[in-house]
């Protein structure tokens, strides 16, 4: 029969407890939202909102095409210009999603020949980034630069090391600037995606390269989404501006994917607009953050030190962690729930995310649910 094996997988999936459904929510819900990435609260923002009905007044509801050829509207080049600006680079180029960017990010800069050194803990999209590009992958282990030196070391020709700045399941930040010296020191490139550091990390959320004084070098590229801390949707590519014209010519993700809805670009400026106006938005992120986890492990959870605004609580089990993000759900509490094979290091846990326009009170709420719900 075909696609027999299908039914053979999910009942593996079911027997493991790994099964994982689509729920629907509604516009207004009435969960305290500690899932999603809403780092800054911008998503349901009043100027955030009107920017994406202003564009899509203005452009229509689509792009109508890709970016070469009708899907590049004055809109974007002005998001591009002002995310370069505000970043620290000398150009960006927008996309359709995050995951998008980091595809042709690492496939455009990994030819035939060369070497890609990854993160064990990498995101999936740069996972399948590494896996597409036609230069030969080592994975090494997880926030080591001398790991990622060694690897450099055994190959001659073209190189670069890939890295998230802020790994998603945990929050923990990598060395970028240990990471961009091993880099250098075999003539390496680093491309690293700070969807997770964005609006968060740096001086009013310039993100973690500008915080460390990577911004802007020529061996460094910077890949961000826009739909965490701005609150929208997309994703772009941030560097050299020679890096940024090799995307536009060589980046399949660009040529051939249908450019980013205008409302979405719309809404994306005007968050970014609004996070230049308001920096202590960033500050504020980090700030929940650090508290929720001091009130987790005060309230004897097993709570992991955040570096940005992400913040998880390990399960015993998978079971477990979905029967306890359940059971926060139930009470009011909408959390994350990561598990296998979503964690490379077969760690269930809960993922919370700090937003910056949390309450006193709203995380008084969320420590005593989760800790009453524990398993």
């Amino acid at each position: 029969m075909a696609f027999g094996w299908i039914d053979e997988q999910a009942a593996a999936r079911r027997r493991a407890g790994l099964v994982r459904t689509l729920r629907p929510r509604p516009a207004d819900s009435p969960l305290l939202d500690l899932a999603s990435n809403d780092y800054l609260g911008l998503s349901r923002h009043r100027e955030v909102r009107e920017g994406a009905a202003a564009a899509a007044r203005t452009w229509g509801g689509g792009s109508t095409g890709s970016r070469l050829v009708t899907g590049t509207t004055e809109l974007h080049t002005e998001l591009e210009r002002e995310l370069a600006a505000f970043c620290g680079v000398e150009a960006a180029l927008v996309f359709s999603s995050g995951y998008a960017a980091n595809l042709a990010a690492v496939t455009a800069l990994a030819p035939h020949g060369s070497l890609i050194v990854s993160d064990a803990g990498n995101h999936a999209s740069l996972i399948d980034g590494c896996r597409l590009a036609r230069g030969t992958t080592q994975v090494v282990a997880h926030a080591d630069p001398d790991a990622v030196r060694k690897a450099l070391g055994t190959h001659d020709g073209p190189a670069v090391a890939v890295s998230d700045t802020v790994f998603s399941v945990d929050g923990d930040a990598a060395p970028l600037a240990a990471l961009a010296a091993a880099c250098r020191e075999h003539g390496a490139g680093l491309v690293v995606d700070d969807a997770h550091g964005l609006g968060v990390l740096g001086d009013g959320g310039q993100g973690a390269p500008y915080a460390v004084g990577l911004a802007g070098a020529e061996d460094v590229v910077v890949t961000v989404t826009l739909s965490k801390s701005l609150g929208s949707q997309g994703g772009a590519v941030l560097g050299p501006a020679r890096v940024i014209d090799h995307l536009v010519n060589a980046a399949r993700t660009f040529i051939f994917d249908t450019g980013l809805a205008p409302a979405a670009a719309g809404a994306a400026l005007a968050a970014l607009r609004l996070l230049r106006r308001e920096p202590g938005r960033a500050a504020r992120a980090r700030a929940v953050a650090t508290e929720l986890h001091e009130r987790l492990t005060a309230a004897g959870l097993e709570a992991v030190r955040p570096d940005a605004a992400v913040v998880s609580v390990r399960a015993p089990s998978p079971e477990e962690a979905v029967q306890w993000a359940a059971d926060c759900r139930s009470a009011g509490l909408a959390v994350g729930c990561f598990r296998p094979p979503s964690v490379p290091d077969g760690i269930s846990r809960l993922r919370l995310t700090a937003r910056a326009d949390l309450s006193g009170a709203e995380l008084d709420r969320a420590v005593r649910v989760i800790g009453e719900t524990r398993p």
